[in-house]
């Protein structure tokens, strides 16, 4: 299975499967459009609310969103978002391709090194920078005998955007590596012919091939970037969601609610341009036969300069925060007043991921076999609805989600049932994009067979369809599984009274700058996922 089936479809570059799926008898009936209209009932609960709320504010709302320190806020949040991806970009194209097409030595390693960025929690790594590169962290205590008594501040819109560029450069180099690997020869060979030069068929024929990938890479991270919180909150910066923050912890819901609004037109505006960028960048193979294998491109001179790129991408997405974390938990005995045992944190957060996991993913199946069969113009807008979760900050998720309970269902506010639906909207669309790219790549003549043979259609799908896209279903499973083991804000704010997971215990650590106790849950969270990503790796074949 190709790595895009972990990227939602709706973000994926415009390439097709090679078969279309006809509507052949053991696809979707009517209960599993009821279902999944039941699911996307849900998921737009978050929009209609906070719609609901901006039309109701009126006048007075609007003279809020037109406030000089709103603007303010929106033109932080672009210029983080910017330079962040642009950050992330430059990191993410040479990375990619030193991985997937040259002769680096020891690629793998360097991949796994670099994909390890996607395990820390953005908030953990703006943690760490703080104390290695701030005026008094341990980078300015290197640099002591050569004379540097003080180095200037991290946070703010540097911190926020080395942060952000180095934990989001994964989701561009991973649908960028894919689409490297999938190049046609056919075509590199083509333009040689023709008396092109390297560089001319890499801009005129490579380039193009790859655009599709690129922009919805690109995509991907700028959303991440205008939804992260934690990082942000860390580094001081005034962008969307640490604002909404700051408005929900004064109980100013409709101030909040308006520019969580804003937040979401912002991200529907990044889709409408990334739709309009890949189309331009389609290429398909020329004829039907197997592809080649790609040529590897020979470093010569520009090894060791490609080893050091790939050290220093390393050392600032893993060993950076690593170290840090070790060297508070052997250098400092500080403790907090309030502690936690490791193991409840362990089952806490470990507990609540895997049963978010299993309900996302339940839900992700019916949507996933209307996905199938798009003969229908409403399943395939039911499923188009479904992704609307994926363009939601969590913190706009908790916020229309606790507008909701408050409002209509007092007994679920803070509540595990309520946390659970709050990750289920959010990271629905990863399960459903999974799901979704297992399910096509199944030949329809295994279900009919099966139907041939007196199935039902729950049988087959039990006995043929899911255990052939079981890889898929894991993958997707595994994914939404590290997103909510990491998630912040939906947590902080949806989450029980005393219900404590490890982004919650290190967000209050340094929130009352006990950081010496960020140390354990820290190096605890970001081994448990690991293990889910290696996960996902495994399935996706993406470490060979």
């Amino acid at each position: 299975m190709q790595l895009l089936g972990v990227i939602p479809a709706r973000l994926r570059p415009h390439w097709r499967y090679p078969h279309a799926l006809p509507r052949w008898h053991a696809g979707p009936g009517q209960a599993t459009q009821l279902v999944s209209l039941a699911v996307v009932a849900v998921v737009m609960i978050p929009i209609s609310l906070l719609a609901l709320r901006a039309v109701g504010a009126g006048q007075e709302g609007l003279d809020y969103l037109l406030r000089p320190r709103t603007l303010l806020i929106v033109g932080n949040s672009l210029a983080l978002m910017l330079a962040a991806t642009g950050l992330a970009t430059a990191i993410a194209a040479p990375f990619a391709w030193l991985t997937a097409r040259c002769d680096l030595p020891g690629r793998r390693i360097w991949l796994a090194l670099g994909l390890a960025a996607m395990v820390i929690p953005s908030y953990l790594v703006a943690v760490t920078y703080s104390e290695a590169f701030g005026p008094r962290g341990i980078v300015q205590g290197l640099l002591e005998p050569f004379g540097v008594q003080r180095l200037p501040g991290v946070k703010g819109f540097v911190g926020a955007t080395l942060t952000l560029g180095v934990v989001s450069f994964p989701y561009i180099a991973l649908p960028l590596r894919s689409a490297i690997l999938q190049c046609d020869r056919n075509l590199e060979e083509a333009g040689h012919s023709l008396g092109l030069g390297r560089w001319r068929v890499f801009r005129q024929i490579t380039l193009p091939q790859l655009r599709p990938a690129l922009s919805a890479g690109m995509l991907l991270a700028a959303l991440y970037i205008l939804s992260d919180f934690g990082a942000v909150a860390v580094m001081q910066y005034n962008a969307f969601t640490r604002a909404i923050f700051l408005q929900t912890e004064s109980f100013r819901m409709d101030k909040a609610s308006l520019l969580a609004l804003v937040l979401i037109v912002m991200a529907l505006a990044l889709l409408a341009m990334q739709s309009r960028v890949a189309g331009r960048g389609r290429r398909y193979r020329i004829g039907s036969g197997a592809s080649r294998r790609l040529e590897v491109v020979r470093l010569g001179k520009w090894r060791y300069p490609a080893l050091a790129f790939c050290g220093a991408v390393a050392l600032a997405g893993v060993i950076i925060p690593i170290i840090v974390l070790f060297s508070w938990l052997l250098g400092r005995q500080m403790t907090n007043p309030v502690q936690v045992p490791i193991s409840q944190l362990a089952g806490n957060t470990i507990g609540v991921s895997a049963v978010a996991a299993l309900v996302v993913t339940g839900a992700a199946l019916p949507l996933a076999l209307l996905a199938m069969r798009r003969a229908k113009r409403v399943n395939r807008w039911l499923v188009n609805l479904a992704y609307a979760g994926n363009v939601l900050p969590g913190i706009v998720v908790a916020l229309a989600l606790v507008s909701f309970a408050s409002q209509n269902l007092l007994s679920l506010y803070q509540t595990l049932p309520l946390l659970i639906l709050g990750y289920a909207v959010r990271y629905l669309p990863l399960s459903v994009g999974a799901t979704e790219s297992a399910f096509a790549q199944i030949n329809p003549r295994f279900e009919e067979a099966g139907r041939s043979l007196g199935l039902g259609r729950l049988a087959v799908l039990a006995r043929i369809t899911v255990p052939l896209a079981r890889g898929g279903i894991l993958a997707g499973m595994a994914l939404v599984f590290l997103n909510v083991m990491k998630e912040l804000p939906t947590t902080l704010i949806l989450r029980p009274i005393g219900f404590r997971t490890f982004a919650t215990r290190i967000w209050s650590a340094y929130d009352e700058a006990f950081l010496s106790t960020i140390a354990l849950p820290g190096l605890a969270l970001i081994l448990a996922s690991a293990f889910a990503l290696l996960i996902v790796l495994r399935q996706e074949d993406i470490l060979g």
